[in-house]
């Protein structure tokens, strides 16, 4: 399985250096008004990296599972193997919140704890449930204003510490709350179970996300043609926050087609040197994610003389060519450092520690 595993760590390499293009983003660039080509270029990375990054998590927990005849107490170990990762990415998280209000791992680690319950399960279930969480999603949006306790000149949430504030961020508002993103984690996991060495599987995989993507795109360009009211014209092109239907499934569909794209070259160039450093990159992209929103960001801030609040910027944005530039240049040395590190080691620093907890 040489092959798929490449493309499944090259379709994580990308996802975080689009990671990097949308935080760097948002710390210092003009994420929310981009008023230049370059600047809009930064922001289609917005929700497609963290789609992917999410897919490629719950495809990671199908491919720790993707054996047959697992007895009773295998079940039970991978059980109890997931659920130690899970808590440690929610603490994680939570300590990293602190420092990086828009943190993804206290929510992966809630991702991987359902996940756990559902290792075994008929892969069929996962889509169902992925299409639930996005039905229950909106049923929320008629019972809780989705823009409770956030404050959007700065994009903090206000009541984050508190029992209710926390549930509700966690479960509903928040950047990638369990409603509905909960969706990619479980398509991810459909995904894992999935014979990724069948060229058949993969162009077939393609062309859904093809279709998926395009159909949605024409769906916007329809409604920027005023064809829909303006309600649900602003339901449609809405990006991000709130996560609504039409956001999930263009940001899907583009998963599925890069998805499948790194699996074919993986296969294709499954010698390069290249690859192989992408390779590297994309197996450790937990390390990666720490690194970049702390020296990442400490660099940053310090090349472009700015405080870093991990709040949207405020002070007088960083052009975008600058944001990319700074960007690419980062993730140069990211796939070096990756490089160098797994000469010495199998795993990178925090997934080393991460398997020495769960193990």
């Amino acid at each position: 399985m040489q092959q798929r595993i490449i493309g499944f760590d090259l379709a994580r390499a990308y996802a975080i250096f689009g990671m990097f293009i949308v935080n760097f983003n948002f710390s210092f660039g003009s994420i929310m008004t981009p008023n230049e080509p370059i600047g809009h270029f930064l922001n289609i990375f917005t929700g497609n990296s963290t789609a992917i990054f999410i897919i490629c998590a719950g495809m990671g927990v199908s491919l720790m599972t993707s054996k047959n005849g697992y007895s009773k107490e295998d079940k039970a170990l991978l059980k109890s193997k997931i659920l130690k990762r899970s808590l440690f990415l929610f603490t994680l998280g939570l300590l990293l919140y602190n420092w990086w209000s828009g943190d993804i791992l206290h929510f992966y680690g809630g991702y991987m704890h359902l996940a756990a319950f559902l290792l075994f399960v008929p892969k069929r279930y996962y889509l169902w449930i992925a299409v639930a969480t996005i039905i229950i999603f909106h049923i929320l949006l008629f019972l809780i204003p989705i823009e409770t306790s956030w404050d959007f000149t700065t994009f903090k949430y206000r009541d984050f510490w508190t029992p209710i504030g926390f549930l509700r961020n966690t479960f509903f508002n928040g950047w990638n709350s369990m409603f509905p993103w909960l969706s990619y984690f479980l398509v991810g996991m459909w995904l894992g179970k999935l014979n990724w060495n069948d060229k058949f599987i993969r162009q077939n995989i393609f062309l859904v996300g093809l279709f998926i993507f395009f159909l949605f795109q024409l769906i916007r360009f329809l409604a920027g043609q005023q064809y829909f009211s303006p309600f649900w014209s602003d339901y449609i092109m809405a990006e991000y926050f709130p996560p609504y239907l039409p956001f999930i499934m263009l940001t899907m569909g583009f998963a599925l087609m890069v998805i499948s794209f790194c699996m074919y070259i993986g296969e294709l160039f499954s010698e390069s040197r290249f690859i192989l450093a992408l390779q590297k990159t994309g197996q450790m992209t937990l390390s990666h994610y720490i690194i970049h929103l702390t020296i990442g960001m400490v660099l940053l801030a310090k090349l472009t003389n700015k405080n870093y609040t991990g709040l949207l910027e405020d002070e007088k944005p960083t052009l975008p060519i600058y944001i990319l530039g700074y960007s690419i240049l980062f993730y140069v040395f990211t796939v070096l450092f990756s490089v160098a590190w797994s000469e010495r080691f199998k795993n990178g620093p925090l997934e080393t520690v991460i398997r020495k907890i769960s193990n």
